[in-house]
Parts: structure tokens; sequence; C-alpha cells
């Protein structure tokens, strides 16, 4: 019974602390854009083009005659 003492305000506390961590995030704006993240993944990133110094994959060539 002596433990309850200690355990209902520690529990009382850590509900608290959760409570203000979720108030936080909604105010950051973790929750803003949900189903962006989810929609991003489908689409191709048509828009990016490649450099012009060359920096791709190139087919090697054989010197060997083979």
């Amino acid at each position: 019974m002596d433990a309850l003492i200690f355990l209902i305000p520690l529990a009382v506390g850590l509900g608290l602390l959760g409570l203000l961590g979720f108030l936080w995030s909604l105010k950051s704006g973790q929750f803003d854009d949900l189903d962006g993240a989810a929609h991003r993944i489908l689409f191709d990133d048509d828009d990016i083009k490649p450099s012009s110094r060359g920096g791709g994959v190139t087919p090697s060539r054989r010197d060997d005659g083979k």
C-alpha cells in the first residue's frame, strides 16, 4: 500500500509528460500533412535532370577483342 504513494504521482506525471509532448508535436506541425509522404513515394522523380559533367554510368569497352 505504501508503494501507491509513489506510483500514483509517477503515473500522473508520465501522463502529463506524454500530453505535453503530444501538444508540442501538434504545435510544431508534425501532423500537418499526413498523406504527403504516403503519396510522394508513388510518383517518379522525372523532373531531375542528369548532370552535364557525365557523372552517370556508362558501359565499359572491352579492349581484349572478345
